[in-house]
């Protein structure tokens, strides 16, 4: 009977512990996509004016540029000007669709040079990796970079005050596309935008074949709310 007591305890625990870990988890997704935490107001943003009529499409580049044409080729029928963070990487292999890119009106900003965590790494390792792509940029494009958007939405405190010495915007995002999974299809993305507030909200996008298929219709939907779709410096609000 004791021990039948000890392994129900033993049970009850468990299973608060995980009750306990799913909750923070959950909490800790809720946070990443709808808050900025105490003290970062100054340079993190993931959206825009809520109450306001506009949101930003934004385009994490590292790879893709067999789908970015086609991107290209939708924004500019729809008329549209997004962000593209880059990564130095990216943007030394393929200065042509770089420079096409920005010809296209798109906002080009900096995504690290490696696509490496920032928490990671050194806060000297991060101005590398912010400098790098800022100097690749600015000799391909003559643009200086201002926004940073670190690689998986990973950040610590050390690139908060980084980005406020170096005066850089970090960005993240309020509505994430997930597109980089493979059960991701166009009308997945779609449904995964059309349901969460669209008012402010900064889109995370990939240059993925399923969301450059979703696209025009998504665009479209946007449009039917009302709301117009620009880039992130659009919605800056000034420091």
């Amino acid at each position: 009977m004791l021990r039948k007591v000890t392994i129900g305890i033993a049970l009850g625990i468990a299973l608060l512990f995980i009750g306990f870990q799913m909750f923070t988890f959950f909490s800790t997704v809720f946070i990443m996509e709808t808050a900025v935490l105490p003290g970062e107001e100054d340079v993190v943003i993931r959206n825009g004016d809520v109450t306001g009529n506009q949101l930003a499409f934004t385009c994490n580049v590292d790879w893709g540029e067999d789908v970015i044409p086609t991107m290209l080729d939708i924004f500019k029928e729809k008329d549209i000007e997004i962000t593209f963070f880059v990564t130095g990487q990216w943007a030394e292999n393929h200065p042509t669709l770089l420079r096409k890119m920005y010809v296209g009106g798109h906002e080009i900003q900096n995504h690290g040079y490696g696509h490496k965590l920032s928490s990671k790494l050194s806060q000297e390792e991060t101005r590398k990796e912010i400098t790098d792509t800022e100097d690749i940029i600015n000799i391909f494009l003559g643009v200086e970079t201002t926004v940073f958007a670190p690689p998986s939405g990973d950040y610590n405190k050390n690139t908060v005050d980084l980005c406020r010495e170096m005066g850089y915007t970090l960005s993240l995002w309020s509505v994430d596309t997930i597109d980089w999974r493979a059960e991701s299809t166009a009308s997945v993305i779609m449904e995964r935008v059309l349901k969460k507030p669209l008012e402010g909200a900064i889109v995370l996008m990939h240059p993925k074949p399923e969301t450059a298929i979703a696209l025009p219709g998504l665009i479209d939907e946007i449009r039917k709310q009302g709301i117009e779709i620009v880039k992130v410096e659009d919605i800056i609000k000034p420091k």
